[in-house]
C-alpha cells in the first residue's frame, strides 16, 4: 500500500516536470491572451495567423515546443475568461516600458497581416489596445506600416 502511494506521488511529480507551467501572473500569458483576442476580432482565426503567433512567441521568449504549447493553452484559458482587453492591457501597461508596448502593437499588426488582409474589426481592436496601453496614434500607425511592409503586402490601406 505504501509503495502504491509513493508511486502515485512520484507520477504526479513526473507529469508536472514533463509539462511546462507558467505562474498565473506571468506576463507572457497576458501577451498570448491579448494576441488571441485580437486574432479573433474579425470572427475568423486563420491558420496563417495561428502560425504567426506561434512563431512570434517561440522567437520572443525562446520557447521549445512543449513550453510554447503550454503558453498558448494558458493564454487561451485566460482569453476565454477575459471580459475585455483591459484584463490584459492593465497588467501589460504596468510590466512593459514604452518601447515594449510599441513593439507589442507591432506584433499584433504582424499577426493581423499574416492572413494577407486587415479587417475593420482588427483595426478597431488594435486601436483600442493601443489606447489602453498608452501607445500614441502616431506610433500605432508606424507599427501598422512596419508590419504591412514586413508582410510584403502592397496597396494603400493606411488611412
Amino acid at each position: 500500500m505504501l509503495e502504491q502511494l509513493q508511486a502515485f506521488f512520484q507520477s504526479l511529480t513526473q507529469n508536472r516536470d514533463q509539462r511546462p507551467s507558467f505562474a498565473p501572473d506571468d506576463i507572457r500569458i497576458a501577451v498570448a491572451g491579448l494576441c488571441l483576442q485580437v486574432m479573433d476580432a474579425d470572427g475568423v482565426i486563420h491558420a496563417a495567423e495561428r502560425e504567426k503567433l506561434r512563431s512570434i512567441l517561440r522567437e520572443q521568449y525562446q520557447l521549445d515546443e512543449p513550453s510554447l504549447n503550454a503558453l498558448l493553452e494558458e493564454g487561451a484559458r485566460a482569453e476565454s475568461e477575459a471580459v475585455d482587453y483591459y484584463r490584459f492591457t492593465s497588467d501589460l501597461k504596468r510590466a512593459l516600458n514604452d518601447e515594449q508596448r510599441q513593439q507589442l502593437i507591432g506584433i499584433l499588426w504582424d499577426i493581423v497581416y499574416a492572413d494577407g488582409t486587415r479587417s475593420e474589426m482588427e483595426d478597431h481592436a488594435i486601436w483600442r489596445v493601443a489606447e489602453l496601453l498608452g501607445v500614441s496614434g502616431r506610433d500605432r500607425v508606424h507599427a501598422r506600416q512596419g508590419a504591412k511592409s514586413r508582410s510584403g503586402l502592397t496597396g494603400n490601406d493606411d488611412a
